[in-house]
């Protein structure tokens, strides 16, 4: 089969919020909720005469994402003002970085369908958000919020390397798991603390690189997928018919699953960079960058093998270290019992954490920091299972009524008589019972090998589910052994 005639180029810019509690150049809260403009000083409102003071920690912040990115810190960056115009930007420019970073040339390495590919970073730099317009039509009115100017970002800007939806939709859960397990962004898409904007060309293999559009401010990854299908049909359908693709600023349209045109593409000259007056170079030692360096934490790209020498498959492993809060209540668990016992335990833990108690906690709109029932609980309860005092079964029942009282699963167990029955002449009555009843079904076992499950789900259901279904399935081969 030959390769398609046609080749997409993807390079993303994601804006990742800094985890800071104040704002790049102002000490006002940056807490997400708060009543539209009540978190926004003087500084962020661009009143006369105030001048900014940079966040060190911000900085920091900056730095340990550079770092974890193997980017090259510049020890001497500046800050550059951005003009442009729009209601929700005060002063009338942003304040960035542009021919001097804060972060040079780094990598992420993502998993394509051909393996392992490193993906070039261009730059890492520091800027603040500028506010939200809120579109009131029954006002025929736009509203301005101004608690997220002043805001610190972080822009990596990735090198074109990317070939499509699936590897960009990659290298954005890649670096959103760094960034968290950093603990340098929350990595929130729904908040808008993780932003993305899409450069989309098309070219036909071999050929330089096509004109690009910008699709901007994504904000989840079903919309990336969505806005890198459209960009790419529209442009091989104008480039067919023998138009041209305009470089265009785009807006993406989720209610109709397209692209629509917000402005002609701007270059750096429209922006008018200069030299940020009120602040002066911000200057490093490399003493205080190698303390942030070696006070990192575990990347995620290490803890993803390390849980990998636990047993536990790439992709389970990938499932865990995507959070770090996840890997972290995984961890607990783990911690819980002796290291001998550790490897046996890892997989149905893992399977435990990235199942049940995953699904309770997304349920509740909860965090795993916020969970209501400890790794210690968690460990007590798949033990109980292990040793078959519960069925798995009645697991998942005492599971959720841990999620929902807090209580021990002992107790639980205790109060509700949910003890596991694994005395095989109780179960064997039941048995016998079934069969005899279902006696012409059962004629057809041997014939139907399948049926066989049936009647272990009906022994099951008339014992409540807890009987131990080894010992059923033990007791219904000796009875068709028998036959």
């Amino acid at each position: 089969m030959s390769a398609p005639a046609w080749e997409t180029v993807i390079g993303l810019e994601v804006h990742a919020q800094v985890a800071s509690k104040a704002k790049l150049f102002s000490d006002a809260s940056t807490a997400y909720g708060a009543e539209p403009n009540t978190q926004v000083s003087f500084v962020d409102a661009a009143m006369p005469g105030m001048l900014p003071v940079i966040n060190r920690a911000c900085v920091a912040q900056a730095v340990k994402t550079g770092l974890g990115l193997n980017g090259k810190i510049h020890l001497v960056s500046e800050f550059a003002r951005k003009n442009y115009f729009y209601p929700d930007l005060p002063s009338g420019y942003q304040i960035s970085q542009y021919d001097k970073p804060l972060v040079g040339e780094g990598w992420l390495e993502i998993e394509t369908g051909d393996g392992v590919r490193k993906i070039g970073i261009e730059r890492l730099h520091l800027e603040q958000d500028a506010g939200k317009l809120l579109h009131d039509q029954s006002a025929d009115a736009s509203l301005v919020d101004l608690n997220r100017a002043g805001v610190a970002l972080m822009e990596i800007v990735s090198r074109p390397d990317l070939r499509s939806a699936a590897e960009a939709e990659s290298y954005v859960r890649k670096l959103r798991a760094l960034l968290r397990g950093l603990g340098t962004c929350d990595g929130n898409m729904e908040e808008g603390s993780l932003r993305v904007d899409i450069n989309v060309s098309v070219r036909r293999r071999g050929a330089p690189l096509g004109t690009r559009c910008e699709v901007k401010n994504v904000n989840s990854f079903r919309f990336m997928a969505q806005a890198i299908a459209y960009e790419e049909r529209r442009q091989i359908a104008l480039l067919e018919a023998g138009g041209e693709v305009a470089q265009e600023t785009r807006l993406f349209d989720a209610g109709n699953g397209e692209t629509r045109p917000m402005r002609s593409k701007e270059d750096a000259h429209d922006y008018r960079y200069f030299p940020e007056p009120d602040l002066p170079p911000l200057v490093l030692e490399q003493a205080w960058v190698d303390a942030l360096a070696a006070d990192l934490p575990e990347l995620p790209e290490a803890k993803r093998a390390r849980f990998m020498g636990y047993g536990l498959s790439a992709y389970d492993a990938e499932v865990l270290t995507s959070d770090g809060a996840r890997a972290a209540y995984f961890e607990a668990a783990l911690d819980c019992l002796p290291e001998a016992e550790r490897a046996a335990a890892a997989k149905p833990l893992a399977h435990w954490v990235t199942g049940d108690v995953a699904a309770s906690l997304n349920e509740a709109g909860k965090g795993f920091a916020e969970s209501p029932v400890p790794p210690p609980r968690l460990v007590a309860l798949w033990q109980l299972q292990a040793r078959g005092t519960i069925s798995g079964r009645i697991a998942k029942e005492v599971w959720a009524q841990m999620f929902a009282s807090g209580d021990a699963p002992d107790a639980i167990i205790a109060a509700q008589g949910l003890t596991q029955v694994s005395d095989e002449s109780e179960i064997a009555k039941v048995v016998d019972a079934l069969l005899a009843e279902e006696a012409e079904k059962w004629a057809q076992v041997q014939d139907k090998p399948r049926m066989l499950g049936w009647f272990v789900g009906q022994v099951m259901a008339r014992m409540a589910g807890k009987a131990n279904p080894q010992a059923v399935q033990r007791l219904l081969r000796s009875r068709l052994s028998k036959d």
